[in-house]
């Protein structure tokens, strides 16, 4: 794959714009998703991190980097209530810089849903955040290159690979999940794999 190239001009600015600071893990983890975007290696990471460790934050940060190297990103939760937290924490954090984001599930109505196929295929939408309407084969990207899955083991492998397909070689792929996904599983689920953990809670949340 081709190496994404950003100096975290987008990332710096909304970390120093967050009301919180962030913990040395999740500085420590967004240090090792940066160092696979911008590797000639398709990364293949997983964040393993408790509810309100700031996995999500942490992706959010690494899809602004994405965007700043020209690529588009996708972040998929396995329900509209998820999707829709995370498509409200993306438009309060990137308040402010010029990331466009689109959220799309099942109950966008079809207007609105042509609407925004059109813009991810002409490369309009940096963004797009929804459940695995995402994967459906009429969904075409420009670039994609990152896409983000959260509580990934909700999703089938198939559908998994569906999504990656989409972006093609030089799409990264990164898994977000509150529960410790077991050695030997991760080997045969996803083959090799690097795991990444945020160990500590996020203060003053």
């Amino acid at each position: 794959k081709k190496k994404k190239i950003f100096k975290s001009f987008f990332s710096k600015k909304i970390i120093k714009d967050l009301p919180f600071v962030l913990t040395n893990s999740q500085k420590k983890v967004l240090e090792e998703i940066n160092f696979d975007l911008k590797s000639n290696t398709r990364m293949f990471r997983i964040i393993q991190g408790d509810v309100g460790s700031g996995k999500t934050i942490v992706s959010l940060l690494s899809i602004a980097n994405v965007k700043e190297s020209h690529y588009q990103c996708a972040l998929m939760a396995p329900t509209e209530i998820l999707a829709r937290q995370h498509y409200m924490l993306a438009k309060k954090i990137y308040e402010g810089s010029n990331i466009s984001i689109s959220f799309l599930t099942g109950k966008t109505p079809p207007s609105e849903k042509k609407e925004i196929m059109e813009s991810l295929e002409k490369g309009n939408i940096d963004v797009v955040i929804g459940t695995h309407s995402l994967f459906q084969k009429k969904i075409n990207f420009k670039n994609l290159g990152l896409i983000v899955i959260d509580e990934q083991h909700k999703f089938g492998v198939k559908q998994r690979s569906d999504l990656a397909k989409k972006g093609g070689m030089n799409c990264d792929v990164l898994l977000m999940s509150a529960t410790p996904i077991p050695r030997t599983m991760m080997l045969s689920v996803y083959g090799d794999m690097d795991v990444s953990k945020i160990t500590e809670k996020l203060k003053n949340r």
